[in-house]
Order: C-alpha cells, then sequence, then structure tokens
C-alpha cells in the first residue's frame, strides 16, 4: 500500500471512530476549562479518555515527571531533545536513545511491570483529522519500537490529541509541538 493510501486509511478508520464516538469532536465542551479530550485509538477500544493533568516537562518527547525521577533520567536541555520531522512519524537516533533509557527502566528497572501511555502530538498546520492520524502514527511508531526494546504491547496504550494543544507560530515553536507524550497509565 502506497503512502497516500495508508493515509486515506488511516483517515478514513479515525474519521469513523470520531463519528461513531458520542463524545466526538463537535460535542459541546466540558463545563471545566480543559482542553478537548483526545480520542482513543487503540485497537480495544473507541472511547474517549479525559486529557491528562498538565505537568512540568524536561523534554520535547515529554517524559513525564514520574517516569524520569524513577528512572533517575536526565533530559533538561530542550535544544538536544527529540522533535519528530515534519509530517513525519519516523523515530530519529536522539529519540531511540531517550526510549531505550526508559524501557529499561520499565522491563528491569524500577517501573518494572507499570503501563506506558504515549500520545502523540502535532504542530498546528493542516486540518485537525489529519494531525490526529498523525499524531497516532508518530504514538504508534513509539509503541512499535517499545516493544522491540522488550516492553509487552498490552502495557502500552496510544492516544493522540493531534495538533489540540498545539502552541508554535514558526518553525522552532513547531518543532516542540510535534512530540509524542510517554506517561505512566
Amino acid at each position: 500500500m502506497d503512502r497516500i493510501s495508508h493515509r486515506a486509511a488511516v483517515l478514513a478508520a479515525a474519521t469513523l471512530t470520531l463519528v461513531a464516538c458520542a463524545h466526538g469532536p463537535d460535542a459541546a465542551p466540558p463545563a471545566a476549562p480543559l482542553a478537548p479530550a483526545p480520542v482513543s485509538t487503540t485497537q480495544t477500544t473507541s472511547q474517549v479518555v479525559a486529557a491528562p493533568q498538565p505537568q512540568p516537562t524536561l523534554n520535547v518527547l515529554n517524559v513525564s515527571d514520574k517516569i524520569l525521577k524513577a528512572c533517575k533520567l536526565d533530559f533538561g536541555n530542550i535544544d538536544t531533545a527529540p522533535k519528530f520531522s515534519f509530517d513525519q512519524s519516523d523515530l530519529r537516533s536522539d529519540e531511540r536513545e531517550l526510549l531505550q533509557k526508559v524501557a529499561a527502566c520499565a522491563t528491569t528497572g524500577p517501573l518494572k511491570g507499570q503501563s506506558l501511555q504515549l500520545m502523540g502530538r502535532a504542530d498546528p498546520r493542516g486540518e485537525t483529522e489529519y494531525n490526529f492520524v498523525l499524531g497516532e502514527s508518530r504514538a504508534s511508531s513509539v509503541r512499535t519500537y517499545l516493544m522491540g526494546l522488550g516492553l509487552d504491547g498490552s502495557r502500552i496504550s496510544t492516544t493522540s490529541r493531534g495538533k489540540l494543544d498545539a502552541t508554535g507560530t514558526d518553525e522552532a515553536g513547531w518543532q516542540l509541538d510535534r512530540r509524542v507524550d510517554v506517561d505512566l497509565r
């Protein structure tokens, strides 16, 4: 399947998921001042999941503080933090290095047995549906890589926020928006 056909198929599936969901993108926002909830795109469910509470971040791959502390990881330099290229979901070498450390911690370290939540994100350019699919593709790419490092796939769930929380207004800001958040589930 060529890249365009693959993206069209994924976009169609995401659109069906959004349409089938009773609380899709056209639903009224919640009373609390929260961002719209992400659409779960795991294979086992198509329910809407609550948006995680914002946490201070130290990197663009956005590994939660809980994981950084438990695994004794330090990624304080945002200039060298992992980023996705424009319109891409392929992992770069700097992302792999960080994920190898997270995988080691989750397979044999302090997080052994814990489950992870991966949330894909995109910069604000492009259609909302397309960016949801791109965010899911990024999260799936990270999931596949972590599974290759020994994590059980049943312990890794993926969702996408697409461009919903994007804040960039130029290339430097857009690079920060193109990420996968890694947190404990």
